[in-house]
């Protein structure tokens, strides 16, 4: 099993505008322009948070975004999530640690979910794109506890504009 951050930030490290909005990436680069397909191949499962998925839900067909995974949304909205989506709450780190063993889990995004996953030691790998975007300010990606955490690059890419960063936990 494999505990896995995928996904772009800024240059300056935001995942998201003030605003929690994506439209920075309009105009970096495209999907397709990445690994994400050899990428998402290889997952089973999915963790996102409830503003992570209303991004997923705005491109128009969320189950159509991960077809082939399990896809768990941490929210406590009572609202019913489409098909494909099951709803999570609680700890993200005890949910993590009754997965079945031999599963690959994505991170989607949301640094909610990856700050406590990062404290316990839990993150295996981290896939970080850069966009050549500055802005100033927004939501950053990593918001763990203070702590020394090291990891080993085990690779780097360029995909159009974006560069992107792979790592291992030590």
């Amino acid at each position: 099993m494999g505990i896995y951050f995928y996904g772009c930030i800024t240059l300056d490290g935001y995942l998201a505008d003030a605003r929690h909005g994506l439209g920075w990436l309009d105009g970096t680069g495209s999907v397709e322009e990445t690994s994400f397909d050899s990428f998402y191949k290889e997952m089973d499962i999915t963790l996102m948070g409830r503003r992570t998925f209303r991004a997923v839900e705005a491109l128009g067909d969320p189950a159509g975004v991960y077809p082939s995974t399990e896809n768990y949304v941490f929210t406590h909205q009572r609202q019913p999530l489409p098909e494909g989506f099951q709803k999570a709450s609680g700890s993200v780190v005890d949910f993590v640690t009754l997965l079945p063993r031999g599963k690959n889990v994505w991170v989607v995004g949301g640094n909610t979910l990856l700050a406590p996953l990062l404290d316990c030691g839990l993150v295996d790998h981290l896939i970080v794109q850069v966009a050549p975007v500055l802005l100033g300010r927004g939501v950053p990606l990593f918001t763990q506890k203070e702590a020394q955490t090291r990891f080993r690059l085990d690779g780097l890419a360029q995909y159009g504009q974006f560069a992107e960063l792979r790592y291992s936990r030590l």
